[in-house]
């Protein structure tokens, strides 16, 4: 499915999917139950985990593709939620000052959580979210960002924990959408992800 809108096509179909693909692999192995002996007051041994199940959550409404295909490749109990912030609204520019316009439903008080965005780029809407998902008490707070825009970084974020960094791709800086992403709502159903024309929003 092609757009006449779309400069060119920078992640296709097929290379978004076995990115997926490869990120939840990782996501298994790292959060996959390791048996550890303890010993109890009997003096006797029991098997406990060394790690719970995590809370993915997903950032709406960018990440909801990059979600869904991600949780349906990870061979783990989970559990999913959505939290929205709101920065960018009809513009290409992010207003710098994110806000929560709705929270999440589960409790994540000594969870650990991976936090699912469809892009980070001056990571202001992520260190918004890290503190407020700390604040709540979560024992670990990871990232997976489908899109990664080092260049344009103006907050270093720190991860909670023993939280990761998980990365699709490194994008340049271009005006991207598809696959979740959007300008002014649409675009979001494109199975790539794609430079969207300057004339379209300039």
């Amino acid at each position: 499915m092609a757009s006449t809108n779309i400069e060119k096509i920078l992640f296709t179909e097929h290379q978004i999917s076995q990115r997926v693909s490869d990120l939840a692999s990782q996501i298994t192995l790292n959060f996959t139950p390791t048996n550890i002996i303890t010993n109890n007051n009997n003096g006797g041994a029991l098997l406990s985990s060394s790690l719970s199940a995590p809370v993915v959550v997903g950032v709406a409404t960018g990440a909801f593709l990059f979600l869904a295909d991600l949780v349906r490749k990870i061979k783990l109990p989970i559990s999913v939620d959505f939290v929205r912030v709101e920065s960018y609204g009809s513009g290409t520019v992010s207003s710098g000052k994110p806000k929560i316009s709705c929270d999440l439903k589960i409790d994540v008080t000594g969870k650990h959580v991976i936090l699912v965005e469809d892009v980070v780029d001056t990571g202001n809407t992520l260190s918004c979210l890290i503190k407020h998902l700390k604040s709540k008490g979560a024992s670990s707070i990871s990232v997976c960002t489908l899109l990664d825009k080092p260049s344009k970084r103006k907050v270093n974020f720190e991860l909670v924990g023993e939280g990761k960094f998980y990365r699709g791709f490194e994008c340049p800086d271009y005006f991207v959408v598809g696959y979740g992403l959007d300008f002014a709502e649409l675009y979001r159903n494109l199975p790539y992800v794609g430079v969207l024309k300057p004339e379209m929003y300039s």
